[in-house]
């Protein structure tokens, strides 16, 4: 029957949360006023979370994961939408409270989605993902703040080899910034200067302390994965007047510094949320990064997959054990 679609289901057993591919109805889909049928997913960070029962992410089930999509509309009862278009989804929620896009079909509110950009195929958007659109959000926060290419000093990408960090790489170089790469895997280095880094730099250095509240210049601004010390220790090695966008926390949630970097030197620290960003912005974002990746080093970023892989990779990205993106396929 057409209504009927495949979706990875997590169910919970005794306090235990497993994962099984189960086939659906449109009847089981959550309300909404646009019904999407899903091309592509990713695997992210907070997915492995979910996908093993970790973090209180999921408070209900059963339930379908997945933070992002891209797919085409089947049908709509919003005007923005009608059947045929291709849309992205990230943010909102989705996936964590409401139906995600580990499924080939999906009902939601029109208003999450923004239009796949003509340039851009719907695997390409996720290939990007929730991450290449958190990469770009910085990317944009940190130019608002003074960031250009003209500067002759390195933009510091810390996570290189993750999602979020090698997107930004790629992203930061092909818009002609110098781009410094920090990784603990030094597997990772080939990889990384293939992406456009003019450098890598060992996790180890940025461990390090500096001898007081402030150490020597050396970055005109940075992308941070990380968190923790790392963090506290680049802030303290930035640029005057310089930006550090802040998008993750994979070592530390805590961040114990001093004022003094700010104070004595003018830097900015930027969060960046990608889960409540104002659609224009949304928008604007995609636009960029269909106009500025280059798409030439796709397959070096991604691994292909298909939903009964999932499980099995969501222990590696908890690991630390994914490079680049992971792009699902729903139909693989």
């Amino acid at each position: 029957m057409a209504d009927r679609f495949t979706a990875l289901m997590l169910r919970e057993t005794d306090g235990k949360v497993a994962a099984q591919i189960e086939t659906l109805s449109e009847a089981d889909l959550p309300e909404g006023d646009v019904t999407v049928r899903v091309i592509h997913s990713t695997l992210n960070y907070k997915d492995g979370l979910m996908l093993k029962g970790l973090g209180r992410l999921v408070r209900k089930y059963p339930h379908v994961t997945g933070i992002d999509f891209a797919g085409i509309v089947e049908t709509s009862a919003a005007p923005a939408y009608k059947p045929g278009d291709k849309v992205i989804l990230t943010g909102w929620r989705v996936g964590e409270t409401r139906w995600g896009g580990y499924a080939q079909k999906n009902r939601l509110k029109a208003e999450w989605l923004v239009p796949l950009p003509a340039a851009m195929s719907c695997a390409q958007a996720m290939a990007m993902g929730t991450a290449g659109f958190t990469a770009m959000l910085a990317i944009m926060a940190l130019e608002e703040h003074g960031l250009t290419p003209d500067s002759p000093d390195e933009v510091l990408v810390t996570g290189a080899a993750g999602g979020v960090g090698s997107v930004a790489v790629a992203l930061l170089a092909k818009l002609g910034y110098r781009v410094a790469a920090a990784t603990g895997r030094a597997a990772e280095h080939d990889y990384l200067t293939k992406l456009g880094a003019t450098s890598i730099v060992a996790r180890a250095e940025l461990e390090q302390n500096p001898s007081g509240p402030l150490a020597s210049e050396r970055w005109a601004g940075a992308i941070d994965n990380v968190g923790g010390p790392i963090l506290a220790n680049l802030l303290a090695a930035l640029k005057r007047d310089a930006s550090c966008a802040a998008v993750g926390l994979a070592a530390s949630n805590k961040l114990e510094t001093t004022v003094i970097p700010f104070l004595l030197r003018g830097v900015n620290l930027l969060g960046i949320d990608s889960g409540l960003v104002p659609y224009t912005r949304r928008v604007a974002a995609w636009d960029r990064i269909a106009q500025g990746f280059d798409w030439a080093l796709l397959d070096s970023i991604v691994t292909n997959i298909g939903l009964a892989d999932l499980p099995a990779y969501a222990d590696k990205i908890l690991a630390g054990q994914v490079r680049g993106r992971v792009v699902v396929d729903m139909d693989r």
